[in-house]
């Protein structure tokens, strides 16, 4: 089975959720940049106090800063699997990405898109009750997606390793749809 990997896919399409269970059931080291960045500032690390002030004047980490993050977490997986969600989220997070992964001598074997109607994704993320989910604010955040992360798709496909798998359905059904593209 393919054990480097990185999904991607709209808000609300279950990425973390799917992330979660690949990695528990094929002993991967799930990567999600939100936690990476919360666990780097917990520790008090030199990236995490750098991050956290960047943060906490309401600015994003930039990207040499996640790089610098997701560098260190994939130098001391010595050779485990991996899975990359929540980064890179665009072309140029990509191409900055590559070199560092080449170096490494761990390439991403698969990039898995996982792909959801609009109508289904509003109402699933409707349904989770979180205050900042509305419609006007959902709507908005599938706008950035497709403007900044959805050319990610045409990058990964056309270098052969994009995999698209229907997101509909039970969280099992969807494990199951996975595991088996990428067996």
């Amino acid at each position: 089975m393919k054990t480097r990997l990185l999904f991607l896919g709209p808000p609300g399409a279950g990425k973390g959720t799917q992330a979660a269970r690949i990695c528990d059931s094929n002993g991967m080291k799930h990567l999600s940049t939100g936690d990476l960045l919360r666990t780097e500032v917990a520790a008090k690390s030199e990236l995490g106090q750098e991050a956290e002030a960047v943060m906490n004047r309401g600015e994003l980490v930039s990207d040499k800063l996640v790089l610098a993050i997701v560098e260190s977490q994939m130098k001391a997986l010595s050779g485990e699997g991996w899975l990359l969600d929540g980064f890179p989220r665009t072309v140029p997070q990509a191409e900055a990405l590559e070199p560092l992964l080449n170096e490494l001598k761990q390439p991403i074997e698969a990039v898995v898109l996982l792909e959801l109607d609009d109508a289904v994704l509003i109402t699933r993320m409707l349904s989770r009750g979180r205050a900042d989910d509305n419609e006007d604010v959902i709507r908005n955040r599938l706008e950035v997606y497709r403007d900044k992360t959805a050319p990610l798709i045409s990058y990964y496909q056309n270098k052969g390793l994009l995999i698209s798998v229907p997101a509909q359905g039970s969280v099992e059904e969807i494990t199951g749809r996975i595991t088996k593209v990428l067996g």
